[in-house]
């Protein structure tokens, strides 16, 4: 099968042709999908997007008029996808079923540590022959209030690695999670985990629900200095600087 593979930067084609050990024809545009290049997909049955591609009602019905009956998504998500739009004019939309929800788990761990120890500041100041460690010095980990929002797979490993670094554990979710209260974590309202949090992670899928879940509203609620963590879809609101911290 000819397939046309969108915003495809060299890592990910090096990636791809791995995978796909010759099975199907690959071809390849860092070109991201918008109305102007559903042009590109003209006599290609397939495609594969990012999450950055526009795939709403009027995309789907331009790469529909041009052959396209397949779209594979290398995400986990689909918000970016009007299904409506690809159900009535038949069309299949596949997604990734999962990422590692430890790789996810693990960059958030890492975003921590970078933004309360100031790494990428303490590095380039190790450049500039300064060794001060003032304004760099954050917090121990150890014994501190972790409020984890969403605990999915990816929520729930987060709180196993922060378990291990000494942290009391919050979360809140529509559903409890066994696998978490197992681990120790206490499900709270999200005012309560906001307001008793020293770190605050998300890890939600973008829903209605979830569309701007830290809005002004509930940034009042969280403690000056705390830190905010957001690797999930559940987005801030409109105007809100996503710094790391609240």
């Amino acid at each position: 099968m000819r397939v046309l593979v969108y915003s495809a930067r060299p890592y990910n084609q090096d990636l791809l042709k791995a995978a796909n050990q010759g099975k199907h024809d690959l071809y390849f545009t860092e070109t991201r999908l918008e109305e102007r290049t559903t042009v590109l997909a003209r006599q290609h049955p397939s495609i594969c997007c990012f999450v950055d591609d526009i795939l709403n009602r009027r995309v789907i019905k331009q790469l529909s008029d041009g052959g396209t009956r397949f779209i594979g998504l290398r995400s986990t998500g689909f918000n970016n996808v009007d299904l409506t739009a690809a159900e009535e004019l038949g069309m299949t939309i596949m997604r990734v079923s999962r990422y590692s929800p430890y790789a996810v788990a693990e960059f958030a761990v890492g975003m921590m540590l970078a933004l309360n120890r100031k790494f990428h500041r303490a590095y380039n100041r190790v450049l500039e022959g300064n060794f001060l460690l003032h304004g760099l010095i954050g917090f121990e980990l150890h014994g501190k209030t972790a409020g984890v929002i969403g605990t999915g797979k990816i929520g729930s490993a987060l709180a196993g690695i922060l378990q291990r670094f000494g942290c009391r554990l919050l979360a809140y979710d529509a559903t409890q999670n066994p696998e978490c209260t197992k681990k120790g974590v206490r499900y709270v309202p999200l005012k309560e985990l906001l307001s008793k949090s020293d770190i605050v992670s998300l890890h939600l899928p973008l829903t209605p629900e979830t569309r701007h879940l830290i809005n002004d509203e509930n940034l009042a609620y969280i403690k000056p200095g705390a830190m905010l963590i957001n690797t999930s879809r559940g987005t801030p609101c409109p105007g809100y600087q996503n710094t790391g911290r609240a």
